[in-house]
């Protein structure tokens, strides 16, 4: 298994591919909306068109909240962020009317990059119930004790078999692609805080949980 050493710039280039990626279909969506406003004039196609818009148009703008704090700034360096804004935007992205979003944790300011880290790993478990479920974020501890646990349950439930070993900063093919960047730069952030992230998948649920390094 080999260790991953990106270039800054590539590191760079992969995280805005990602991000360009989430966000694309929602803005074609909004384009394809105003082309039918702008040329179809049966009321039963705009008003299709006019709730493409609308959900599509908060669709984005809940993909690029969450990708504000989850790899943005968010911030100057050492800034803390509110756990509540991190709720708020995590719940944006995730509820909806198939997948059952849950958030306990204590309302504070936490530095960022432990928050950016939750919000990480929950992107990776999102992925793991493309079919909806029920996702649990639990965050407890304070401090240098900050610990962090995303569970999910649902049908299809399934873990892609290079997320465990790019959190870690390995790769079997010595290389990672837009697809793979996100969970290699959750380990990287999970490192920046000195902590690790611990992988459990069983048929029923995958858990991911953050924690201090051992000593």
């Amino acid at each position: 298994m080999n260790v991953l050493a990106l270039e800054s710039l590539d590191l760079a280039a992969l995280l805005c591919s990602r991000v360009c990626h989430d966000v694309i279909s929602p803005v074609g969506a909004i384009v394809n909306g105003l082309e039918v406003l702008e040329e179809d004039k049966d009321e039963g196609m705009r008003e299709f068109a006019m709730d493409l818009i609308r959900k599509s148009a908060r669709t984005a703008s809940a993909r690029l909240q969450f990708c504000r704090l989850a790899f943005g700034a968010a911030g100057s360096a050492g800034a803390s962020i509110d756990t509540g804004d991190a709720e708020k935007v995590a719940r944006g992205l995730i509820a909806d009317d198939r997948t059952q979003f849950n958030w306990t944790s204590p309302r504070a300011f936490m530095p960022k990059n432990k928050v950016k880290l939750a919000l990480n790993l929950c992107l990776i478990a999102s992925a793991c119930i493309p079919r909806g479920g029920v996702m649990n974020v639990v965050i407890e501890g304070e401090g240098a004790d900050v610990r962090i646990s995303v569970a999910v349950k649902g049908p299809n439930l399934k873990l892609a078999s290079h997320v465990a070993d790019l959190l870690e900063g390995r790769s079997e093919s010595g290389t990672v692609d837009a697809h793979g960047i996100q969970p290699y730069f959750t380990g990287l952030v999970a490192r920046s805080c000195d902590m690790e992230v611990q992988v459990l998948a069983t048929s029923e649920e995958v858990t991911l949980k953050a924690a201090p390094k051992a000593a």
